[in-house]
């Protein structure tokens, strides 16, 4: 993979104390906005996760912008696309992974997120919101595999891994193609992918790298 913008991928328990890669994140963007889009939780108060957001980025002396993609309609609205494609920071919040799938996928704003990705900008999702973003993605319902939107491809990610069933956890385990990395990041912690194609994790918990059933190591990540 070429170089990029930075890419994290949160495991859940966005915008609160332990989450320290914001500040980073906000630093690698070169700005002090971010354009939140709540798509995941348009049937859980979306404006919450918005004002969740606020509140949180405010106090790393940046402003939030939340963006109502909430409906397959609004992602292929021209003007919410190109704020998409302007935006230095764009963060996708958590929720249903499975609505926001089939909201955003081939969608003008997903065209725009991965045009302003490939262009430098930084790319964020916590838990649904990372879930997706990987190709294949772990099925929330079962924990089995399904198609994700693949904005990084040949990885799949485990949030909120600290609370993940056992029987879902050894589902997805057997299930995992040969040789893909499955990723179990625990809240308010990230794995994050720098410009260079390099992965690190960061926060307050733990990571956990499985590849073919056995713990492995985040150079097993695709760069």
């Amino acid at each position: 993979m070429s170089e990029t913008g930075t890419l994290a991928l949160v495991g859940g328990g966005e915008w609160q104390e332990g989450c320290s890669f914001d500040a980073e994140l906000l630093k690698a963007s070169n700005g002090d906005e971010v354009l939140v889009l709540p798509t995941a939780a348009a049937y859980e108060r979306p404006e919450r996760a918005v004002e969740e957001a606020t509140r949180w980025f405010e106090g790393l002396g940046a402003t939030v912008v939340g963006l109502d993609v909430l409906h397959r309609s609004d992602a292929e609205d021209e003007a919410k696309a190109a704020a998409v494609r302007a935006a230095p920071f764009v963060y996708l919040s958590g929720g249903s992974s499975l609505h926001l799938r089939s909201v955003l996928k081939d969608s003008l704003v997903w065209d725009a997120l991965v045009a302003a990705w490939q262009h430098g900008a930084v790319v964020a999702g916590s838990s649904a919101g990372a879930m997706v973003l990987t190709d294949p993605m772990v099925d929330p319902r079962g924990g089995a595999f399904t198609v994700g939107l693949g904005l990084v491809s040949q990885l799949a990610i485990v949030a909120n891994h600290d609370s993940w069933s056992p029987e879902k956890a050894h589902r997805t385990l057997e299930l995992a193609p040969a040789g893909l990395p499955v990723v179990g990041i625990d809240e308010r912690t990230a794995v994050i992918r720098a410009k260079d194609g390099g992965w690190r994790s960061a926060g307050a918990g733990g990571v956990t790298v499985f590849v073919d059933g056995r713990e492995s190591s985040l150079d097993a990540l695709p760069r």
